[in-house]
């Protein structure tokens, strides 16, 4: 395990130490802008731990969510398509528009250097081929997530100004950005309210027992907290 940094030390006694308590989503947004921080403006992650099989493929939990007060950031989003659909994708703001030269580009360099990949449905035979690359990473185009459409330029404008794309990792949890730790505590509060309402709705059906166990939030530098919710 990773040696923790002094600041991290410090951090983690203020909040109580390795027993800290649960706190209710205000107290705990709160807190965290209470901690010692870096100069940069640190990302708000929701941890949610869910009572589901992630080796079964009817237990998957899956997809894409809007968050009302979005990120607090542009992501770099790159678009597989050709023709209209191409032009459609520049004029929404995508950073990079490509066909078989940008699977390629990928395929030879290996080149991963953007956050969200959405592809047109006639581009998948080309960018199935990258499975290997941005699969692991959570980068490949997926009809599930809405990353595989013929409506490009909603797509792009979506996932470029605050739609999350989730999936559960091997131990169970879903791991979600909900914003910045400079954003008022009040829409920080609405946009994790959001995303445990969204997740609890896509429950899936196979799932017995309790779906959602934990949920946790931290910054990019800090120890997490245990929240209060309804399970």
């Amino acid at each position: 395990m990773a040696k923790r940094s002094k600041r991290y030390r410090r951090n983690l006694e203020k909040l109580g130490g390795k027993k800290r308590p649960r706190m209710t989503t205000v107290e705990a947004i709160k807190a965290l802008k209470q901690l010692e921080g870096p100069k940069f403006d640190q990302t708000v992650e929701l941890v949610l731990n869910l009572g589901i099989d992630p080796r079964k493929s009817d237990q998957q939990v899956r997809g894409t969510l809007s968050l009302p007060h979005g990120l607090g950031k542009e992501r770099k989003v790159v678009v597989f398509a050709e023709g209209d659909a191409a032009e459609e994708a520049k004029k929404a703001g995508a950073d990079y528009v490509g066909g078989v030269d940008l699977v390629q580009k990928i395929q030879k360099e290996g080149w991963t250097d953007f956050d969200v990949a959405i592809a047109t449905p006639e581009m998948m035979r080309h960018v199935s081929k990258l499975g290997r690359i941005l699969g692991p990473q959570g980068k490949m185009p997926s009809s599930k997530t809405g990353t595989v459409t013929n409506k490009i330029a909603e797509a792009v404008k979506e996932f470029k100004f605050g739609r999350v794309e989730y999936r559960n990792d091997s131990t169970g949890n879903v791991h979600l950005p909900v914003g910045k730790l400079s954003f008022e505590t009040d829409k920080l509060v609405e946009n994790i309210q959001a995303a445990i309402e969204h997740i609890k709705s896509v429950r899936p059906a196979a799932v017995k027992g309790t779906y959602l166990k934990k949920a946790f939030i931290s910054a990019t530098m800090t120890p997490s907290i245990e929240l209060i919710v309804e399970r």
